[in-house]
């Protein structure tokens, strides 16, 4: 199986305190805040490689839609140049980001065609119906009803969503809980750690849930 394959079947929290034994990153570091959330629950865990996308939303005026279709056409090409599979990350850059759509139908469907399996948006989707039926998965703090005058502007660049920094080409790893980073440092090592500590907290819980429990013998499992 290969290594993004193994890494789906782990729940986000497992992988991250996986992570934590690498010992390669700051505990507080890694991860997006609570405002991110898995809009499309039903399709598992998302994990795939980053390309990012800067965009502006709430403006005067709306770009001109020649000009805003070359720019979908550069978040294209730049999928077609990723590694796979893809997620475009969008950070929003104008005022009021509550108000920001990032991707609805249309967006989902051509950015799909080219490589790309989901989206993470530090503001908001739209269109959830027809983006589930995609089968496309969405991480964002929420959804909005109009697109306003959203405009594409740097493809490519550090961003920052939910404050978590994200590059081009970083590999990220969601779900219901939350949506993380993964370093590349220690990767390959990941999945024989995530299944390390499932075993250490089996052994946790299979004790909490029985007949006998002590100060002592929580003391001696949780500190081990």
């Amino acid at each position: 199986m290969q290594l993004l394959e193994r890494l789906r079947t782990y729940d986000t929290p497992t992988l991250a305190n996986a992570i934590e034994v690498l010992d390669v990153r700051n505990r507080a570091t890694g991860f997006c805040d609570r405002r991110m959330r898995q809009l499309t629950p039903g399709m598992g865990v998302l994990c795939g490689y980053a390309v990012t996308v800067q965009a502006v939303t709430m403006t005067a005026e709306p770009l001109g839609r020649e000009a805003g279709v070359e720019k979908y056409i550069e978040v294209c090409r730049a999928l077609e140049a990723a590694p796979k599979p893809a997620v475009v990350v969008f950070q929003e850059l104008g005022p009021h980001p509550e108000f920001s759509a990032h991707i609805g139908e249309v967006l989902a469907t051509l950015f799909q065609r080219f490589g790309a399996i989901g989206v993470v948006s530090d503001s908001a989707v739209r269109d959830m119906a027809e983006i589930r039926a995609l089968g496309f998965q969405a991480f964002a703090p929420g959804t909005v009803a109009s697109h306003a005058n959203f405009a594409i502007r740097a493809i490519q660049m550090p961003v920052t969503v939910c404050g978590l920094a994200v590059e081009a080409g970083d590999l990220l790893h969601g779900d219901e809980n939350g949506l993380i980073q993964i370093p590349q440092e220690g990767r390959d090592r990941l999945p024989e750690l995530c299944d390390r500590v499932r075993v250490k907290e089996k052994i946790v819980l299979d004790y909490l849930k029985g007949s006998q429990v002590t100060h002592e013998g929580v003391r001696e499992r949780m500190t081990h």
